[in-house]
Formats: structure tokens, C-alpha cells, sequence
């Protein structure tokens, strides 16, 4: 993977900030679905002035326009970047900013480069850059994770070294589908200072 296409989607996970579904927060900002309650949307409502309540109504007619499909992917994109560290959204900010000074036939040539990706790696770049060039090899780990489950999964993905990544991976693939919810509760049971030995043991079998 190049690190032209590593910046690109990096970028494009930092842009998700911008691609959020439009709330009541305010003219000018958005909020994540169900981040306030319906009497706060309201009280926010009502103390914006009216200038700000024409922003909004414009901003909100703008979204509803857009097709359902790419209102999905919004709000998909943007729940990535709020479960991602505050660590990462600022490098992500940072390598959002270098792009935006490439020429524009750089940016085509880079986005030309991240939509040759298939759909599984495109989707893994959610996870921001330390994730996302993993993302492959933890796929069937990560595919069908269950809600309780998957953001201590990904913070424990988070927390170890591409070492314990990539044996991961190789790991993750050789379990049946059918085993692997066993491997995640038990990856997710393993003290952080015992994830190498647990690996190698694991691997050994």
C-alpha cells in the first residue's frame, strides 16, 4: 500500500467530520443521530436567531435531498470518525490539511488510486490509518462483530503492535467462522502484557 493512498484515505475518513447527518446543534455544525435528546433539539432551536434558523433550514433541505444511499453512507462515515482516538483525528486533521494544498490533478490521481480499492479496504480506512492498513487481514474478525463487542474489540486492535496485528490476522483466518466470536471474547479476556505469548500459543496449536 502507498503511502499516496494511505494519505488519501486518511483523508477521506477526516472529511467524515464534514459529511455529518444535520442536526439542531446549530447553524453552521452538526451533531451525531440521537447525540441530544428531542428537548434539546428543540431549546436549540429555539435559541438560534433567525439568520441562524435560515442556515439550518437550508442545510436540513440540502441533506433531505440527497439520496437515502448517500445519507447512509454519511452517517456511516461520520459515526467511524467519532469512534475514532482524539490522537488520530488530529493526525487525520493534520494530513487532511496536506492534501487540500495538492494540485488538482494530484487529488484525482490519488482518489483514482483509493476508488481501485475494493469495498472491503475502502470500508477498513474508517478505522483511521493505524487500522485501516491492517484492515484486510482483520476482516474476519471484524465483519461480523457484535455491537456490545466492537468497540473494546477495536480499542484492544488499537492498543497492540502491527507485530500482534499481523499474527492476529494470520490467526483470525485460520479460525472457522464458526469459532471465531470464542477468539474475540478471548482475545478481549487476555491481560494487554500477555497478547504476544497468547498469539504464539494460539499460533503453535
Amino acid at each position: 500500500m502507498g503511502r499516496a493512498v494511505v494519505i488519501l484515505a486518511a483523508l477521506l475518513t477526516a472529511m467524515s467530520m464534514h459529511a455529518a447527518p444535520v442536526s439542531a446543534a446549530g447553524a453552521g455544525a452538526a451533531t451525531a443521530p440521537g447525540a441530544m435528546t428531542q428537548t434539546e433539539r428543540q431549546a436549540r432551536l429555539r435559541a438560534m436567531t433567525p439568520e441562524q434558523r435560515v442556515q439550518f433550514g437550508q442545510r436540513l433541505a440540502a441533506w433531505n435531498a440527497l439520496p437515502l444511499s448517500e445519507r447512509e453512507e454519511r452517517r456511516a462515515r461520520y459515526q467511524a470518525w467519532l469512534q475514532l482516538e482524539a490522537g488520530e483525528r488530529g493526525t487525520l486533521r493534520a494530513l487532511a490539511a496536506q492534501v487540500d494544498a495538492f494540485p488538482p490533478e494530484r487529488k484525482q490521481a490519488l482518489r483514482a488510486q483509493f476508488d481501485a480499492l475494493d469495498d472491503v479496504q475502502r470500508r477498513g480506512w474508517r478505522l483511521g490509518p493505524v487500522l485501516g492498513r491492517d484492515y484486510p487481514g482483520l476482516h474476519p474478525l471484524l465483519a461480523y462483530v457484535s455491537a456490545p463487542q466492537r468497540l473494546p474489540l477495536l480499542a484492544r486492535l488499537r492498543s497492540m503492535d502491527a507485530q500482534q496485528r499481523a499474527d492476529l490476522a494470520v490467526l483470525a483466518q485460520r479460525t472457522p467462522p464458526q469459532d471465531r466470536q470464542a477468539l474475540r471474547s478471548e482475545l478481549l479476556s487476555v491481560p494487554p502484557a500477555q497478547v504476544t505469548a497468547w498469539l504464539r500459543g494460539k499460533l503453535d496449536q
